[in-house]
């Protein structure tokens, strides 16, 4: 009648022991698939790094600029007198419009707060150029267009040879700026073709 009371409490010191053997494995393999802070598990490898003065101003540049010529394209469309410029108009308001997102998306990852519109010199162009009609309007679309994307190409080139986080943001948008750009020439061009035409009647 004695041993059985020895042997319950020897089963259950023996069951407690095992528990605990258990319950210290499971606690050192779960501290091992844990990953340690820092581990490439808990960052993005640059993508949510936070942007420093040059890149805020890059990025805050680059939202007013697309922001400018989506209002230039679309102006450029109710205003036009050739099909030329009307088209381009169309280019300009797509392609901007589009990569304005790739810049807010951009802007989000950085921590920067993207502009409300753009800056006071773009929206002073615009309104010179809202009051200009048909064949005037064609003639300085086309000269703002040329200049204009020159110097964002020069910008863009620049930011893509720096080794900065958007410096593959700006290489990717160089080729859309020279397609731009192009087109712009070439309504200047045939503009100043049809200009000499004219003057010599």
């Amino acid at each position: 009648m004695n041993r059985n009371p020895m042997l319950a409490i020897g089963v259950a010191a023996a069951l407690t022991l095992g528990m605990t053997a258990a319950q210290a494995q499971n606690s050192n393999s779960s501290t091992m698939s844990r990953p340690a802070p820092g581990s490439s598990m808990n960052g993005n490898s640059g993508m949510n790094q936070k942007a420093g003065k040059a890149d805020t101003h890059f990025l805050t540049e680059t939202m007013q600029g697309d922001m400018a010529e989506v209002q230039m394209g679309k102006l450029a469309q109710q205003k036009g007198q050739s099909q030329d410029v009307k088209q381009f108009g169309e280019m300009l308001q797509a392609d901007h419009g589009q990569h304005l997102q790739k810049a807010q998306q951009q802007a989000q990852q950085m921590g920067v707060t993207p502009p409300q519109g753009p800056n006071a010199k773009q929206k002073s162009a615009f309104e010179k150029m809202s009051k200009l009609s048909d064949a005037q309007f064609d003639k300085q679309f086309a000269r703002h267009a040329v200049a204009d994307h020159k110097k964002d190409i020069a910008a863009y080139k620049k930011e893509a040879k720096s080794k900065g986080p958007l410096a593959q943001f700006a290489e990717e948008t160089i080729p859309t700026l020279q397609k731009h750009l192009q087109a712009a020439q070439a309504i200047e061009s045939k503009g100043a073709m049809t200009g000499a035409k004219a003057g010599r009647k």
